[in-house]
């Protein structure tokens, strides 16, 4: 760009200079003008007498020069910027030249570049991502193994009641054998009892504290780790109507009967929070489970059409709830880990589920398609996993193993199964192991 500069200074100068000195020569210079007649003949004119000018003197030549100096200053100004016009294009089209050149050169360098930063970049993220995991590893290994010595605790406490209860057995043995002796027998017998009686209370207390030590751990166990046998978890953290996943069964949702089971851990729990929804265009209430507080809610076909288990769930644990319907006699019953809590007939008697509805976890089915007309007061927040659906009515024993076995997550619905349907978390909506 300097370069360009200073070439256009300098043939503005010369310009400059060039019109100087021709002004100059205009001035200096005298035109001689004289007109002759060379085509006379003899036929001779009257002489007119001359009229005289008002203007006429020796000042309207230089007029007409300076006029034609300005008509020439005009000309050279127009070859001036035509000059400078022809002189900016040849630059900038040096300058365009060497400027793709440089991009050519250079191009290669600075992809390169990027290309090496980039990997810099991902190799440093793999690292922190291994520490995180090597953390995380061994906090896991830290709360096993203080898990492990609580156990162990445990363990001992039972043995040394179990040893108590053994003498107490033979202590009472003893005074059986000896029912038929003497007075003085008896007077022994009495201090004996009074012994044991010492005893009991000691085990009685003795088996409150073990009792309280297990209920805490028992309930830290529950915050800490997911259900038996399930691997991951959908997270909700916090009530959105952003925040759902949407469910994409992988058998038609035509139903006659159906059973829908999942493990739930609500953070809070409103009037009316979803834990799962399946409607249509013309009904968005076609299949929904709901919690209400600390009860759950099993509705089928409408918002008359509905259970209700009272005082089934507690917010912060995890709870194990299923729910079953069937057309035919219109039976619903609401399951919580592995209890039967309520059932009710004529719910939603003869009605067909129809297919080609909308699934989705968390939130309400409410408007045309996915994610339409949601409210966040509905939303769910907290964690859920191990979410199946069945076209059938599951019986009593299979519900139990459900909720007690130690592989849970790994019994799959087949019209959705967990961990093998297509779930996607929207929103804020993450999985978790």
């Amino acid at each position: 760009m300097k370069i360009i500069m200073w070439k256009l200074l300098r043939a503005a100068l010369l310009c400059y200079f060039f019109g100087i000195s021709v002004l100059v020569a205009q001035y200096d210079h005298e035109f001689e003008v004289q007109y002759q007649n060379g085509f006379e003949n003899e036929i001779k004119e009257e002489e007119e007498e001359a009229t005289p000018t008002p203007c006429e003197s020796s000042e309207l030549s230089r007029w007409d020069k300076l006029f034609a100096m300005l008509e020439n200053s005009q000309m050279k100004e127009n070859m001036l910027l035509q000059y400078v016009d022809d002189i900016l294009k040849v630059e900038v089209q040096s300058l365009r030249t060497e400027m793709l050149q440089f991009v050519a050169n250079f191009a290669g360098t600075c992809t390169n570049a990027v290309d090496s930063a980039k990997t810099r970049i991902i190799s440093q993220l793999d690292r922190k991502l291994m520490e995180i995991t090597d953390r995380i590893k061994g906090t896991d290994n830290t709360c096993q193994s203080e898990n492990e010595e609580r156990l162990g605790q445990l363990l001992a406490s039972g043995q040394d009641i179990i040893n108590k209860l053994s003498k107490i057995e033979n202590a009472w043995q003893n005074t059986a054998e000896a029912n038929g002796s003497d007075s003085e027998v008896k007077l022994q017998d009495g201090s004996v009892c009074m012994g044991l009686e010492k005893v009991i209370d000691s085990l009685a207390s003795n088996l409150q504290q073990t009792q309280k030590k297990l209920e805490l751990t028992q309930m830290w166990a529950s915050q800490r780790f997911l259900p038996a046998g399930c691997e991951m978890a959908l997270l909700f953290p916090m009530r959105s109507k952003k925040i759902f996943a949407s469910v994409s069964p992988v058998a038609a949702m035509a139903l006659n009967a159906f059973t829908a089971c999942i493990w739930a851990k609500v953070t809070e729990a409103l009037n009316k929070t979803v834990l799962f929804s399946y409607g249509t265009k013309r009904n968005p209430y076609e299949i929904q489970l709901s919690l209400r507080q600390q009860s759950v809610i099993l509705m089928v076909g409408n918002e008359q059409h509905s259970v209700v288990a009272e005082n089934a769930v507690s917010a912060g644990q995890w709870a194990h709830i299923c729910g079953t319907w069937n057309s035919e006699e219109g039976k619903s019953s609401v399951w919580v880990n592995g209890e039967l809590m309520t059932t009710a007939l004529g719910v939603a008697e003869s009605h067909t589920i129809p297919d080609g509805g909308i699934l989705q976890l968390g939130q309400e089915k409410n408007g045309c398609c996915v994610g339409g007309g949601f409210d966040e007061n509905l939303a769910f927040s907290g964690k859920l996993t191990g979410f199946n659906l069945w076209n059938r009515t599951l019986n009593g024993t299979e519900i139990i193993h459900l909720a007690t076995s130690e592989d849970s997550c790994n019994v799959r619905g087949n019209v959705i199964g967990w961990g093998v349907t297509e779930i996607i978390p929207q929103g804020g909506a993450q999985y978790i192991h």
